[in-house]
């Protein structure tokens, strides 16, 4: 048997340093994971001992985690726009700079539409932005959209887990997608990272997420030319685009939404950090 303590002072001394991770963090998360614990009973039960399957199982996922696996798909958890989201191997984990695209469609929604606004989400992933939308906007009805087959499977239980009733996951391809259905918002968080600059991301992103979540293509910018296109069959009438792009995109996607002719206004927001992040047109 061993302490909590010393299960703390072993995970430190086998995670290491590095840029994109916070050893002491991990090593309690990892632990607050096995114990369905909350940190600060880590704490206050420093010599409370732990089972044998626990350490074993402890020691195996912080050297994962030092190995450069993503400590959310260690724990399956990562808070976005303050929901608890099940995450897991195989889909992109959400980031709190996706938070400005999400809060941007509320702001236009609230101030743009009265009654039912219908809401299509392109490339949903673990169903954040759906499910965040389909949450906060309670006359939505959002469907949301993935080509793969774990997306869409976390994707569901994230519906589950937030019980919503207004929101369904389609598998399909947008590059193939036909529907009749007209929506009042598409919304994405595109694949948008040039193809060669992979590879030089760190660990956590460039073995361990999945490359279809990332691979924009040559220049980054395949997913953007074909939402306007689906955009331009799919919309309402006073319709909205919203994406998020990569904070050196902003005048290339700002190029492509003026050469649909489709937008009578096209704006650009900032995140948190003061980098361009949302393109936003308006029909």
């Amino acid at each position: 048997m061993v302490t909590i303590e010393k299960l703390i002072k072993d995970g430190l001394d086998i995670i290491e340093q590095r840029e994109f991770n916070s050893p002491a963090l991990d090593v309690e998360l990892i632990l607050c994971y096995l114990l369905q614990k909350d940190r600060i009973y880590l704490h206050l039960n420093k010599k409370t001992q732990v089972s044998q399957d626990i350490k074993d199982k402890f020691y195996e996922l912080v050297q994962k985690r030092n190995e450069g696996y993503p400590l959310q798909y260690i724990t399956n958890s990562q808070e976005f726009m303050d929901l608890n989201f099940y995450v897991q191997e195989g889909v992109l984990i959400p980031r709190p700079d996706t938070e400005t695209l999400v809060e941007k469609v509320i702001e236009i929604a609230k101030k743009k539409y009265n009654n039912k606004i219908k809401i299509l989400d392109l490339g949903t992933g673990s169903g954040a932005i759906a499910v965040s939308l389909a949450y906060y906007l309670k006359n939505s009805v959002v469907t949301a959209l993935d080509i793969s087959e774990k997306s869409v499977e976390t994707a569901n239980i994230n519906i589950k887990r937030h019980n919503l009733k207004n929101i369904k996951v389609i598998k399909a391809n947008i590059f193939d997608f036909i529907t009749r259905e007209k929506f009042h918002i598409i919304v994405s968080n595109p694949p948008y990272i040039e193809r060669d600059t992979i590879k030089r991301l760190q660990t956590e992103v460039s073995v361990y997420e999945p490359r279809l979540a990332l691979d924009g293509g040559e220049d980054g910018l395949d997913y953007y030319r074909r939402i306007v296109e689906l955009f331009a069959e799919l919309h309402e009438k006073k319709g909205v685009l919203v994406v998020e792009i990569g904070y050196e995109q902003k005048k290339s996607v700002e190029e492509i939404f003026l050469n649909s002719k489709l937008f009578k206004e096209i704006k650009t927001y900032k995140d948190l950090s003061g980098k361009d992040r949302v393109v936003c047109g308006m029909t």
